[in-house]
């Protein structure tokens, strides 16, 4: 049994980041399978641990730590190679912010709760709620393209020629953006990045099709 045992779900790219920091960092961990669909994380056994109901939570030997963002920096913080971030204040200021373009801009509005919220409250269809991923997923990713393609920083990877937080981010959130098919031509920028973390076996074993609760879930 592993020191740290990670609540998450397999299609949830938030879960995608977690996943891929651990592979990366050579980390063991207990993979606990939640089904968001059947509402599982809001078990009053995962409640306790994570009160807001959502995926991931790393359980950690200090306590059980919700939030993708926090532990990944935490596990950067207690497990340092290979670093997720860069050694200097800017460029790991500049990590961050790229990151929270997908982690609070993106993510939020286009979370599941929201989208069945869509459907439960006002009556969105189904192409009516893929409409809605499309339009705040196309603006986010158009914002990240912007940047990354004009600032001196980028190179084979967000920043520099390194895997890093806010590639954990921008991958994750491309293979969600597959499944509601958001057009990606006008991000070639991403779209590259996208492609060499793939090439990372760390990164691509952490990918939903990978994971042990895939292969029970219709959906």
């Amino acid at each position: 049994m592993s020191d740290l045992v990670l609540h998450n779900y397999f299609r949830s790219s938030t879960s995608v980041r977690v996943r891929a920091a651990l592979n990366l960092k050579g980390l063991s961990y207990d993979y606990v399978p939640l089904s968001l669909l059947k509402g599982e994380q809001a078990s009053a056994e995962h409640l306790a641990l994570n009160p807001s109901g959502l995926v991931p939570t790393l359980v950690t030997p200090q306590g059980a730590l919700p939030q993708s963002l926090a532990i990944l920096e935490w596990l950067d913080e207690v497990h340092p190679e290979p670093p997720l971030l860069p050694a200097d204040p800017w460029g790991r200021a500049r990590v961050r912010s790229l990151s929270q373009i997908v982690a609070l801009d993106i993510h939020p509005v286009n979370n599941l709760r929201i989208l069945q919220h869509l459907e439960a409250e006002f009556g969105v269809d189904a192409a009516g709620k893929a409409a809605w991923f499309r339009k705040w997923a196309g603006a986010g990713m158009q914002a990240l393209e912007a940047r990354l393609a004009a600032e001196p920083e980028t190179g084979k990877f967000c920043h520099g020629d390194t895997v890093g937080l806010a590639d954990l981010c921008l991958y994750a959130q491309v293979l969600n953006n597959a499944r509601f098919e958001v057009d990606m031509s006008n991000c070639p920028t991403i779209l590259r990045i996208h492609d060499n973390c793939m090439e990372i076996p760390a990164l691509e074993q952490a990918t939903p099709p990978n994971q042990p609760d895939a292969s029970t879930s219709r959906l």
